[in-house]
């Protein structure tokens, strides 16, 4: 067995204990592993998304399992989400991801602050679905090309809009398995995937994390889980913006 395997696993573990109880995190944490690593970013996207597939897999069925899904939000953002997540993948076989994602920190960043701001406000938990179709496309195309980014762009904009954090993690989570799948599918026929043990770690961590993360945020209260989506998608977004600067 590959010594870095054990690594990768416990990598994809942390990476999707993250992504299941905050809606967010994964691509983010377990790219940026790859990246550091000597991969480069279309192969590491690639990566990360093919390992992906079986832990979204796994955190869908346990956030149906845990009553976490609103099926008025997964109808409308997982089909603009998965046409996001081809086009995002063909985009990212000829242009630099590390672009744009600059740009991409600041929308978050401001996010985040929104979803702080919205924590101390008692009582004022609402369903807001304006907008979902080309939130859902976006969401997609970002992800695929900044291997990761579907959770902080579509939950960290529902919950700064409102919307109940548990059913939007776990609608956001569950309609994240098709997404990743079409990305997944795309990399695989455009570029490929030129080592299989990232990806064997990668997703033995994240399925072995994903029915406890969905428990963990079914029980989380509200304003609490709140408060740690939004200092995350802060953090995130503020280290992006010092390397895109450094």
């Amino acid at each position: 067995m590959p010594p870095e395997l054990l690594w990768f696993t416990l990598a994809g573990f942390i990476a999707e204990m993250i992504d299941g109880s905050l809606g967010m995190g994964y691509g983010v944490s377990a790219t940026t592993l790859l990246l550091s690593l000597g991969l480069p970013p279309a192969k590491a996207s690639a990566s990360v998304h093919t390992a992906e597939v079986f832990a979204t897999g796994m955190s869908a069925a346990a956030h149906y399992r845990a009553g976490n899904v609103d099926w008025s939000l997964v109808r409308r953002l997982l089909i603009p989400g998965a046409i996001g997540a081809v086009i995002g993948a063909y985009i990212l076989t000829s242009i630099p991801g590390q672009k744009i994602k600059p740009w991409i920190a600041a929308y978050l960043l401001v996010m985040g602050i929104l979803i702080l701001a919205r924590a101390t406000r008692a009582g004022e938990v609402r369903k807001e679905h304006r907008h979902l179709l080309p939130l859902g496309f976006v969401g997609g195309l970002l992800d695929a090309i900044g291997g990761g980014g579907w959770g902080p762009i579509v939950t960290g904009t529902l919950i700064a809009r409102g919307n109940q954090p548990r059913t939007t993690i776990g609608s956001v989570n569950f309609s994240e398995f098709f997404i990743t799948l079409a990305g997944a599918i795309t990399f695989l026929l455009t570029i490929g995937i030129s080592t299989w043990v990232p990806v064997i770690g990668l997703a033995l961590g994240g399925s072995v994390a994903a029915p406890i993360s969905a428990i963990v945020a079914k029980r989380i209260p509200a304003r609490p889980l709140m408060v740690a989506v939004g200092v995350l998608v802060i953090l995130l977004s503020l280290r992006t913006i010092f390397l895109a600067l450094r």
